[in-house]
């Protein structure tokens, strides 16, 4: 097994092992941490790319709207939102830091 190495270019992100069912040539698999303030509003949006949530630091709660479903997260919680799943965000009280692991 190779080890983690951060890529200079992107100090937040890190290279990770990929396997070829689930990513898209032109999406190579990263990990990379994300921090938002208190009450950040991200709409609903879609990636082409499977992406795991680890909430590292407060909480964030995920809307699906193709599913109606609402996802509470906090510290320690993991959440997998597949290709193209229409999803928005709503960060809580305290502001939120997770780490994203996509690709």
């Amino acid at each position: 097994r190779k080890p983690w190495v951060f890529d200079a270019a992107e100090p937040n992100t890190i290279p990770m092992p990929r396997r070829s069912q689930d990513t898209e040539p032109e999406h190579p698999a990263r990990l990379t941490q994300v921090g938002n303030g208190p009450h950040a509003v991200y709409g609903v949006h879609e990636h082409p790319y499977r992406k795991v949530l680890l909430v590292v630091e407060g909480s964030v709660t995920f809307s699906l709207p193709s599913r109606g479903r609402h996802v509470l997260m906090r510290t320690g919680d993991r959440l997998e939102i597949p290709a193209h799943t229409p999803h928005s965000t709503l960060v809580g009280e305290e502001g939120m830091v997770c780490v994203e692991a996509h690709g």
